[in-house]
Parts: structure tokens; C-alpha cells; sequence
């Protein structure tokens, strides 16, 4: 039998390896901040084009390498951050396995240019497909800059799985807060498409997160700093009134890396037990130090999750910390109470020695005998003369006329009849029965049988059809505010909204100011409660960031789906007849009223038949 085993080519390896390293542009961006920030950089700047497929670029004023060393750091496993299998427990370093730059150069274009402080000259090396295509010498300034192009042009089917622009983007974000978060001590600025997305200057960790997102960020934050043999935990955690039903502005730092932690996750959300709303998420950032040894980083391709030698710990320390500082800062309720200054010692009296108080008894007083006082004053227990007080009535007569018996036992006295009837009955009905189920569900009467109802899907079908109808028409009622309403939000996010603000304006939402950061809102869509509007905002952006489509009808279609969902009526609402049978009716006046925007069911007819067979 012949030998079928065989060694892969260095390219087909590379692509395979590829396959773990970079998932999307996303994962080209961590790799190439990383090394920036292993290089000791001071000022780093990333520049995507068409969300990373086309161009992205990191320029930094690190070390820099040498031509041998530039070459060299495109091989598989060639790397400077350990020698031996002892150093993988004791790594400080972000890049450590020498995989990144042969997996992305693999699969892309890219160039290279680096020089050294010490040298005169840098060099220019430039790869297609793990192939070099050229290596020269070139006047480059300190540091390196390595771009890469055209990602994922020879595997066309991992390019067709890549999620539209503003996914994509949304991606890079992420990895680029993770990396400036962890590194205030460094600058960072990101350009997209030309235009500046974050210029973030050398500050600390306070100053780093209020200039990602946004100036309104400073007033939700409460310090969190403990220190142990075990763990150093410091950072800040959100106030629980901005907990938010997503599980964006959440991260975790390990020794200044970001990882993923369901467990520790698990220990921040218990600390804020009780005093946050179901369904929401605390937001936290915070940063734990722990010895390198202590921790085994090489068991995920993308090194975000790492196993710590004593978890258990570190969540008590963790859970227990954030607790304290909740109420140290008065965030969560404590036992304190109000000390009144009428309780303290006057000075003048506080150096006296106390006395022990007399208490005389006059037992010959008598309080029952006429005459006795314990003074010898004279205690009299008769009634007093009321002729005073009757004469104060004397010749007052009463403005209302006094209805005698006489007449009171000649009127009708209303009385309820007494029928025959087990419950009492209505005259007259007119409309159609309905009645609801806790709070969730309307039942109504038809002719096969009952009609159930999902209220809440029922509303968000009504609401689709009505705000695509008027995305279309661009006829939308708006109802003004007496005073504008403020949102902020951080600027991709405004950018993202930017993108449909026409959309949104056409639904009846209206903009007053349109800055950076803060949008002003003088006009809202007619039903929505003025409170709402931040929350409906900010899950339409959550959807947005998810799931947006490029430009057309996809695009109204999901921010129709988006706004719907926000504004329904909740499950738990409790409705009036008139509010149901109005529900009802303009139900049935829908396309499709059987199934909500996102196909589910919205309604369930149980016949008479179905009925009699649970009686059997």
C-alpha cells in the first residue's frame, strides 16, 4: 500500500493556520495593534478603507526592525517573545506564537516598511500570498508601517462570507477600544474612509474611556480599586440606572489583555443584584493584575480566554469588591443612618463627670381626693359650667332647610332591584367581547370559537406596517416637544445614525441639532412616551450594528422591524375594552395579521370542537 501522508506545502499551511488567526479584518487590526504596542510605541494610527477589505494600515513610532529581522517575521513560528516552553508561563508581551504576520500574509497583500533608531536606512519589503515579491532599502522614518491589501483575494469563498461595511467596522471598533482601553499611556488615532473616527491623546484610564464614549460617560462612573496577594483589581463600573439591555460597554483586562470571561461576568452581575432591572446589563471596565504564572493564556487561537490557576478567588475578591464600592460611593443602598447633632455632648459638658439624677415621690398625693396637692394647691375634677359656650349659639339659624321625617318617609328610596340572575348583567352591549390574560395576551370571541391574541407582537405588526408605509410615502404625524430632548451617544454611533436619519426623520422623529456626540430632538413619532426615546434609539443602533444591510428597501425594512419592536405595548401592560377592540381592529386592517415582523404568530383560534375535547 502506498504512503498517503504527506507534508503541506509552507502556503497551504499558512492558509490553514489563516483560518484560525484572522476570522475577518477585525482580526488583521488586533494583530498588527498588538505588535505596535509589544514594539513600545508611543503614537499608533490605524486607516481602514471599505471596513478593512480593501486597505488596512497601522503606522507606528515603535522600535522598528532590521531587514533580516523584517524578513524573518513572516515565517511560521518565528518570533522574538520566547526561547523555551517555560516562557508561555510567563509571557508580558501581546504576541507571542509567530503565527499572525504568516497567516495574514497568506492571504492578502502586504507591505512592509520599518527602520530601526540606530540605523540610517530602513527597508521595503512587499508579499503576495506568502510569496515575496520584493526587499529593498528606502528612507522611512523611525518605526514600522506594514499595510495590508486586499484581504482574502485568493480565498474568495472566506471573502463572500464577510458580513456588509458597517458590520465589519463595527468589528474593527471593538478591537480598537480593547487596545486603546488596555493602553492609555499610548495615542491612537483611527481613520476610516478617510474621515477621523477616534483621536484619543495620551491620558489615564478615566480620561481614555470618556474620550471613546463620549463626554456623558464621566457622570456614570464609579471607582473600583482593590489590591491583594492574589489579584489587583482596579477600573470603574457603570451606575446601575445606565445598565442596558445589550452587552456592549463590558470588558475585562488581564494583565493589560482583553479577555472573555463568563465566570467573572457572572461575578460582576451578581454585585449589582437587586439593584439593576431585569433583562439589563451592568457595564463595567475593568482591569485585573495577576502574576504571569498564575495564568495559562495559550489555549485560544485568538487568546481571549485564559485559565487562572485559582478562579475561585478571584470571583469572591471581584464580586465582593465592586459591592464596596457601590456603597461606598452611595450607589447601593446601606445601613446608615442619619446622625442628628441634637445627640451630641455640648462641648462645654463633654470633660464633666456625669451625675447620678434624684427622683423625689410625693406618696401622700392623692389625685382622686378633693382638695390634696402635692404643693397644697386646690384640684378640682367638677364639670364647668357650659352656659358660656351654649350662648355663643344663641340666635343662629341653619342657611339649609331641614328635611322633617314626615317627608323623608313620603320619597322613593333608590334600592337595587333583586332579580333572579347569578351575576349581574349589562343592559345594553354593544361592541365586541374581549377580555385579557395576564397582561399579555387578549381573548375575543369569534363564531368558530376564541381568538387569542399576542398583544405585544400584535402592536409590533401594526407599528411595521404603518412605519414602512410612511418610509415610503414620507407622510409621518409628528408630535412636538414643549423642550428638546437630549441623547448622546458615542460618535461612530452618531455616524451610524447619520446614515438613516432620513429614514428616521421620515417615521416623525425630528432633530433639532445634530453635534458629535449629543443629538437634540424636538420631534418624536406620535405614541411614543418622551422617556423612550434614548432606549428606542440606542436598540435600534444595537440592531443596526448587527444586522444593517447595505442602502434600499432592506435597509427601511429592518429599521421599520427595529423601531416596532421598541415601541410595541409590553407584555404586562394592562388595557382598557376600548384599547383592546382598537388593538383588534387595526389588526385585522394589516396585510399580514397573523405573524409579526420577525414571522412569528401572533394570533391562535381554538374552536368550539377543540374546546369540547378538553371536557371529555
Amino acid at each position: 500500500m502506498a504512503n498517503i501522508i504527506k507534508l503541506l506545502p509552507d502556503h497551504v499551511a499558512n492558509q490553514i493556520a489563516a483560518g484560525e488567526v484572522v476570522q475577518r479584518p477585525a482580526s488583521v487590526v488586533k494583530e498588527l495593534l498588538e505588535n505596535a504596542i509589544d514594539a513600545e510605541a508611543t503614537s499608533i494610527k490605524l486607516i481602514v478603507k471599505d471596513a478593512g477589505k480593501t486597505l488596512i494600515q497601522v503606522i507606528d513610532n515603535g522600535k522598528g526592525m532590521s531587514d533580516i529581522d523584517a524578513r524573518l517575521c513572516f515565517d511560521r513560528h518565528a518570533t522574538s517573545k520566547i526561547q523555551n516552553a517555560d516562557d508561555l508561563f510567563n509571557l508580558h508581551t501581546k504576541g507571542f506564537r509567530g503565527e499572525a504576520l504568516a497567516s495574514i500574509a497568506a492571504i492578502a497583500h502586504v507591505e512592509l516598511k520599518t527602520k530601526t533608531e540606530d540605523a540610517e536606512i530602513g527597508t521595503h519589503l512587499t508579499i503576495e500570498g506568502s510569496k515575496v515579491i520584493s526587499q529593498e532599502v528606502a528612507v522611512v522614518p523611525k518605526g514600522t508601517t506594514l499595510s495590508v491589501k486586499n484581504l482574502f483575494f485568493n480565498i474568495p469563498a472566506r471573502r463572500n462570507f464577510l458580513k456588509s461595511n458597517p458590520v465589519e467596522t463595527r468589528h474593527i471598533i471593538d478591537e480598537f477600544h480593547r487596545v486603546s482601553l488596555a493602553h492609555p499611556q499610548v495615542a491612537f488615532k483611527m481613520i476610516h474612509n478617510g474621515s477621523d473616527v477616534f483621536d484619543l491623546p495620551v491620558s489615564n484610564i478615566r480620561q481614555r474611556i470618556v474620550n471613546i464614549f463620549g463626554k456623558k460617560t464621566d457622570e456614570k462612573l464609579v471607582p473600583v480599586s482593590e489590591e491583594t496577594e492574589i489579584v489587583k483589581v482596579s477600573g470603574f463600573v457603570l451606575k446601575p440606572e445606565f445598565a442596558k439591555k445589550s452587552r456592549g460597554e463590558q470588558f475585562f483586562f488581564v494583565n493589560d489583555r482583553f479577555i472573555k470571561s463568563p465566570y467573572l461576568n457572572h461575578a460582576v452581575v451578581s454585585a449589582f443584584e437587586g439593584l439593576t432591572k431585569e433583562g439589563t446589563y451592568p457595564g463595567y471596565f475593568l482591569f485585573l493584575e495577576v502574576p504571569p504564572q498564575s495564568i495559562d493564556i495559550n489555549i485560544h487561537p485568538t487568546k481571549t480566554e485564559i485559565k487562572f490557576d485559582d478562579e475561585h478567588s478571584i470571583y469572591a475578591m471581584l464580586r465582593a469588591t465592586i459591592k464596596h464600592s457601590l456603597g461606598q460611593f452611595s450607589v447601593a443602598p446601606v445601613l446608615d443612618f442619619n446622625k442628628d447633632s441634637s445627640f451630641d455632648t455640648p462641648y462645654e459638658y463633654s470633660k464633666k463627670t456625669p451625675v447620678v439624677p434624684t427622683i423625689e415621690v410625693d406618696r401622700s398625693f392623692n389625685p382622686f381626693k378633693e382638695g390634696n396637692s402635692s404643693k397644697g394647691a386646690k384640684v378640682s375634677y367638677k364639670k364647668d359650667n357650659t352656659t358660656a359656650w351654649e350662648s355663643l349659639y344663641v340666635g343662629l339659624k341653619d342657611e339649609t332647610s331641614l328635611v322633617d321625617q314626615d317627608t323623608i318617609t313620603g320619597m322613593q328610596v333608590e334600592s337595587e332591584e333583586v332579580t333572579g340572575h347569578l351575576f349581574t348583567e349589562e343592559k345594553t352591549h354593544t361592541g365586541q367581547v374581549t377580555f385579557q390574560i395576564q397582561n399579555k395576551y387578549i381573548v375575543s370571541s369569534v363564531k368558530s370559537g376564541m381568538m387569542v391574541i399576542h398583544q405585544h407582537l400584535a402592536h409590533q405588526r401594526i407599528l411595521y406596517e404603518e412605519l414602512l408605509k410612511n418610509m415610503t410615502v414620507q407622510e409621518a404625524i409628528s408630535q412636538q416637544l414643549l423642550f428638546p430632548v437630549e441623547v448622546s451617544f458615542s460618535k461612530p454611533k452618531v455616524e451610524l445614525l447619520a446614515t438613516v436619519k432620513e429614514q428616521l426623520e421620515h417615521t416623525g422623529f425630528v432633530f433639532s441639532s445634530w453635534e458629535e456626540e449629543t443629538l437634540g430632538i424636538s420631534g418624536i413619532p406620535a405614541g411614543v412616551k418622551e422617556s423612550n426615546v434614548g432606549i428606542i434609539l440606542e436598540q435600534m443602533l444595537n440592531d443596526l450594528e448587527n444586522e444593517v444591510p447595505e442602502a434600499g428597501f432592506s435597509q427601511n425594512d429592518l429599521l421599520a422591524k427595529s423601531l416596532a419592536k421598541s415601541m410595541a405595548i409590553k407584555t404586562g401592560t394592562a388595557m382598557q375594552k376600548e384599547e383592546q377592540e382598537h388593538l383588534i381592529h387595526q389588526l385585522f386592517a394589516c396585510k399580514e395579521p397573523s405573524v409579526s415582523p420577525d414571522n412569528r404568530p401572533v394570533l391562535v383560534v381554538l374552536n368550539a370542537n377543540d374546546l369540547d375535547k378538553k371536557f371529555m
